[in-house]
């Protein structure tokens, strides 16, 4: 029996004692202030150590009561910065790393259990302390990704905003005639063709688009109908697309239309340049009926009233003389109205109009009936320099060829030719050349202005007239802010001639308005360097026709450079030039062949021009002349 109790007595102890060894709750029981030391060193060195990541999360609490986590708490300023969307999907990622972060504390119970004890008073403001900078840690964590969100946002939002602004203003009608191409190519494939209901869907999308699209140019002229048709349009080629697999046979159908168009387009540029130029050439009917109808009226004066006033001015060289060569009555009279307008003093100003036998009337006509205020006016004829012949002048020798007629006058050679400006018969008039003979012109004169007839003034021109030109023949405004005014532009520097004499880079400069000092080129001899070169060139190797490639060539080394101001090209062929430029220039010139008298001229450039007409003249409304 003793033995039977010593047997469960042993055996009690031995199941018993591991109990009270390693239960938490009995250690605690014999030594609870070494227990919960030892957990809270371990703690505060957990706290206090540099991985602070999992505290960053979820806060410590101080408290002796499991407290809710604490959220993140947004400004207005970040709040608005996101959209809602955002901050749910921010929220939800927060939270789920919450939980993903805590769920290994849940599964230990008895750490739960510790930290829920209330800790020893010397070391809860140590704890509250860490706790705090955790708290704001975690804040400012969270805070520096909603500012740099906002900022790629904000970013992203100003792309967009300029993305929209560089849109193209025609990026509708773009699409809109992209579609049609595709359409196009689609009705060609085998494929479609076969099917008739897409056959027939897509050639009424086609008519629906085409009458939608119209002439509009940019998107604003579209009607309001147009984005259904675009949408219609996207969906009937969605089926195309379905149907035609053959992605060979779309690729071969365009390279053929593109083919196709670059020679249609390579042909009509080329009929476009020949309209332009015959358009050019060709006088408009009311400026024929216009010389008609004054000379008409001329003959009806008699003697007395067939004289201008003033005869005394004409060779005074204290006057600011004027040299205008045209055979344009009207062109004229603008030139001359335009700078009368703008003198300072206009009886010191003195024009000298010279024009061919058939205007010759009718211009005296125009300027008597319509005098320029107390300016002096001369209008003579070519007729009247007979020393201008073809002995003196080489020039006129090689215009009155058989040869150089049959060039400007052969129509089959004319089609192909590729610079067709080059045949414009203007150049065959005499007055074209006038130019290089004005100390012949007017003997008895220092300094003369030339003055084309597409040209319009729009200050006073008298400071011109005490410039010093540095001992040069010519003043010019130069024209080579572009390449293609430079000499190699106008010159060919293939031909030795050229080449050896000639820089291909030098700047090129400007006629249409030249302030020109006669005594220096009667002391140079500038008119017999001009025969010399034009007896080289009579095979025209050296220039094509025209007078300025001679011009470069003649006052070579002789021209004086103007400031821009004074003189303002390009508003007869180039819609873009500057405005300022143009409002504070002395002189507009409208060089090239959109003249403002033309229908073809640039509209917003004419009423510089037409400003000085009046047309309600009883000659202009006779023949119908009219802005």
């Amino acid at each position: 029996m003793k033995v039977r109790h010593i047997v469960l007595g042993l055996l009690s102890v031995s199941v018993i004692a591991p109990i009270f060894l390693y239960t938490d709750r009995v250690g605690n029981f014999f030594n609870p202030s070494s227990s919960r030391r030892d957990f809270l060193d371990d703690i505060a060195a957990f706290t206090l150590s540099g991985d602070t990541s999992h505290l960053n999360v979820l806060p410590q609490e101080t408290s002796t009561v499991l407290k809710e986590p604490i959220g993140i708490v947004y400004s207005n300023h970040s709040t608005n910065a996101f959209p809602n969307e955002m901050r749910e999907h921010k929220s939800a990622r927060l939270l789920s790393a919450t939980n993903e972060e805590c769920q290994p504390q849940l599964h230990n119970p008895i750490a739960i259990r510790q930290v829920t004890d209330p800790a020893p008073a010397n070391l809860t403001p140590i704890l509250d302390s860490h706790s705090n900078a955790s708290h704001h840690l975690a804040i400012k964590l969270e805070q520096q990704p909603t500012q740099s969100s906002s900022k790629i946002d904000q970013k992203e939002h100003s792309d967009n905003k300029s993305d929209r602004q560089t849109e193209p203003a025609d990026a509708q009608v773009r699409h809109l005639k992209d579609q049609l191409i595709r359409a196009k190519v689609y009705l060609s494939l085998p494929a479609i063709k076969n099917n008739p209901h897409v056959t027939r869907e897509l050639r009424l999308r086609i008519k629906e688009v085409s009458r939608a699209l119209g002439d509009a140019a940019k998107d604003t002229d579209l009607p309001k109908i147009a984005f259904d048709k675009l949408k219609a349009m996207d969906q009937s080629l969605e089926k195309g697309k379905q149907i035609q697999d053959d992605c060979a046979a779309v690729v071969k159908k365009l390279r053929a239309m593109l083919h196709s168009t670059e020679e249609q387009l390579r042909v009509h540029k080329k009929q476009a340049m020949y309209l332009t130029q015959l358009t050019a050439k060709t006088l408009p009917k009311g400026l024929h009926c216009l010389p008609l109808r004054l000379t008409t009226e001329y003959y009806t004066l008699n003697s007395s009233q067939q004289n201008f006033l003033n005869l005394e001015k004409l060779e005074d060289p204290q006057l600011y003389h004027y040299a205008i060569f045209s055979d344009n009555v009207l062109a004229a009279a603008v030139v001359v109205n335009s700078t009368v307008s703008h003198a300072k003093h206009p009886s010191n100003h003195v024009f000298h109009i010279v024009t061919d036998r058939l205007n010759y009337v009718a211009m005296r006509m125009w300027f008597l009936g319509n005098p320029p205020g107390k300016a002096t006016i001369q209008v003579q004829s070519t007729e009247e320099f007979t020393w201008l012949n073809s002995s003196y002048s080489p020039v006129l020798k090689l215009l009155g060829s058989p040869s150089m007629i049959d060039y400007y006058f052969r129509a089959h050679r004319a089609n192909s030719d590729s610079n067709l400006k080059f045949r414009n018969p203007k150049y065959l008039s005499i007055l074209n050349h006038l130019r290089f003979y004005l100390p012949e012109i007017f003997p008895k004169l220092n300094k003369i202005l030339f003055l084309d007839d597409d040209i319009v003034v729009q200050k006073d021109l008298s400071g011109l007239w005490s410039l010093d030109l540095k001992g040069n023949v010519n003043g010019a405004v130069e024209t080579c802010g572009e390449s293609f005014h430079r000499f190699d532009r106008y010159l060919n520097f293939s031909n030795p001639l050229i080449s050896k004499n000639f820089d291909p880079h030098a700047c090129g400069w400007a006629y249409g308005m030249n302030i020109f000092d006669l005594e220096e080129w009667r002391r140079q001899n500038i008119t017999e360097v001009y025969h010399r070169w034009q007896k080289l060139n009579h095979d025209r190797q050296l220039w094509k026709l025209g007078t300025l490639p001679p011009g470069l060539i003649t006052f070579w080394k002789h021209t004086y450079p103007l400031d821009r101001s004074w003189h303002v090209l390009g508003l007869g062929y180039n819609p873009n030039v500057n405005q300022r430029e143009i409002e504070g220039a002395a002189v507009i010139h409208y060089n090239g062949n959109l003249k403002p008298w033309l229908e073809i001229g640039i509209p917003k450039y004419k009423n510089h021009w037409a400003k000085y007409v009046d047309y309600d003249l009883m000659y202009l409304r006779d023949c119908n002349i009219n802005l």
